[in-house]
Formats: structure tokens, C-alpha cells, sequence
């Protein structure tokens, strides 16, 4: 029993921060109907500018301006890139966020080299005891700062003036502009609190258990995209619960990989996109997700 609630408490705290990321890419596709595969680049980018200035700064500063940089560095892509193409297919523009991901990627890996980078986490590697049970405090306060910041855009969503907007840009953003919405601003709004999003959740992932900063942690965003789908693309509590959904399957598969070795070693890995097929499968919009209305 110990055992099972340690892993499902693990899966948990990792599942919160997959729940950040997610809400990434839901604010994004909810605002623009763009899925950013430059996700993990942008939490990568803002993680090690932390990386680097915390000795300087001290922690809290370096955290902002890492979070300052992954929102910088979404605006730049988007008033750069993706607002030069708004009228292309959105494949197209999925195509366009991978090419900004495999060169982002590669030159943060080239500057970053084979060494593991140390945040500074205040915390350290403390851990918070529940019974005969610990969890890394790193996780601990990643669980709580997700459920904040999702709690808070789900208030914002429903009775804040940007949360009527980006409904309304979301449902049709000609008329939305027809009645007076910027869809520029609530656009670009997105793209910049989806990149801060995402730097956030690196930091978190960068500390205890986890040694450090690598380039393996901006991977991460690839493990959140199966948490935003089966969630609903366009469903904030579906980030949530697709990143808690994923990060439990993924602690149980890693927590028990010795009972599923027949399935292979680091099947764990794949878990996360196991459960999103499943899902998929019976409800094709997500768990929360918009179905679309169809004429018969």
C-alpha cells in the first residue's frame, strides 16, 4: 500500500507540472487554434536563462527574468512568424512552430554541452513526509502552484473582459472583431502567457529529484501534448486533469516497470500516448473538449 501511494503521489506532482505545460498549449490553440510544438523550446530557453543568472540575481529574480524570456521569445515567434502566416492552413503553422523547435533546441543544446546546470531551488532537495511516504518538495510546491495558476485562469476565463475575449476570438474571430475585441491583443496575450506558462514548469522540473538543467527537459512538452489532447485542446480543466491523468500512468508504469518488464524496459515512456489513443478512441474531442456540431 505504501508503495502505491508513494507512486501515485509522484505521478501526481510530475502530472502537475505535464498540467502547466498543457495549459500552454490550451491557452494558445483556445486563442489562435495554433498547437506550438516550439513549447519545449521556449521552457527550455527561459529555464536556463534562470540557469544562469541565479548566482548573479538570486533565485526569484533569476525566475522572472526566465519567465520574462520565454514570454519574450513567444512574442518574437509570433509577430514574427505565425502573424506573417495567419491565413495559411494550420498545418502549415504547426509545420512552422517544429522548424523553430529543432533550431532553438539545437542551439541551446550546443551552448548547454553534456553538463547538468544547477537552478537554485531555495527548497533544495527537502522533502514533505505524508505518513510513511515522502515527495520531493520541489513536486510538492509544483503541485500547488499548478493548481493556483490553473484555478486562476479558470476565474479569469469566466468573469474577466481578456476572458470574455479570448472566448469570443476563440468562437469566431471575425465577429469577435466586428464587436469591438482585439484579437491581435488577445492573440498575442496568449502566445506570451504560454511561453511564461512554460518556463515555469521547467523550472520546476529542473529541481529535486531531478539533478538538473539539460537539454532533455525541454522533451517535456512532448509528454504535456498528449495531456492537453486527451483533456480537450480547448479545455482548461482538461489540462488539468489530462497532466494529473498522465503523470499517474506514467508513475505507475515506472513504479511498477519490474511487474511489466514483459512490456519492456522505459515502457513507461510511451505510456502517456498508450492512454491518449485510449481515450481518443471514445471521446475524439478529449475529456472535456468542445465536440463539433455536424450537419446530417
Amino acid at each position: 500500500m505504501t508503495r502505491l501511494l508513494s507512486v501515485v503521489l509522484t505521478g501526481l506532482s510530475t502530472g502537475s507540472i505535464y498540467a502547466l505545460v498543457a495549459l500552454g498549449f490550451v491557452l494558445l490553440y483556445k486563442a489562435a487554434g495554433v498547437v506550438n510544438f516550439a513549447h519545449g523550446s521556449l521552457l527550455l530557453l527561459g529555464t536556463y536563462v534562470t540557469a544562469r543568472t541565479w548566482e548573479t540575481v538570486g533565485f526569484p529574480a533569476a525566475v522572472g527574468l526566465g519567465v520574462l524570456t520565454g514570454a519574450g521569445a513567444a512574442l518574437v515567434i509570433q509577430r514574427l512568424l505565425a502573424e506573417q502566416m495567419r491565413d495559411a492552413a494550420p498545418v502549415a503553422l504547426a509545420i512552422m512552430t517544429i522548424g523553430v523547435d529543432i533550431v532553438l533546441s539545437t542551439e541551446l543544446s550546443r551552448r548547454m554541452g553534456p553538463d547538468i546546470t544547477v537552478l537554485g531551488h531555495p527548497w533544495g532537495g527537502a522533502a514533505v513526509r505524508l505518513g510513511a511516504v515522502a515527495v520531493p518538495a520541489n513536486r510538492a510546491i509544483a503541485l500547488g502552484v499548478a493548481a493556483l495558476v490553473i484555478a486562476a485562469f479558470l476565474l479569469a476565463f469566466r468573469f474577466t473582459g481578456w476572458g470574455v475575449a479570448m472566448r469570443a476570438a476563440a468562437e469566431d474571430p471575425e465577429a469577435a472583431a466586428l464587436v469591438g475585441v482585439r484579437v491581435r491583443r488577445v492573440v498575442t496575450t496568449s502566445w506570451m502567457l504560454a511561453g511564461g506558462l512554460a518556463v515555469v514548469a521547467g523550472i520546476f522540473l529542473a529541481g529535486s529529484p531531478t539533478p538538473g538543467l539539460s537539454p532533455a527537459v525541454g522533451l517535456v512538452a512532448l509528454r504535456a501534448l498528449p495531456a492537453a489532447i486527451l483533456g480537450g485542446l480547448d479545455s482548461t480543466t482538461g489540462a488539468l486533469v489530462g497532466g494529473l491523468i498522465v503523470g499517474v500512468a506514467e508513475g505507475l508504469a515506472a513504479g511498477y516497470q519490474d511487474e511489466l518488464a514483459v512490456f519492456g524496459r522505459g515502457s513507461g515512456e510511451v505510456v502517456p500516448y498508450i492512454v491518449m489513443i485510449a481515450v481518443l478512441l471514445i471521446r475524439p474531442a478529449g475529456l472535456f473538449g468542445t465536440r463539433a456540431a455536424g450537419r446530417v
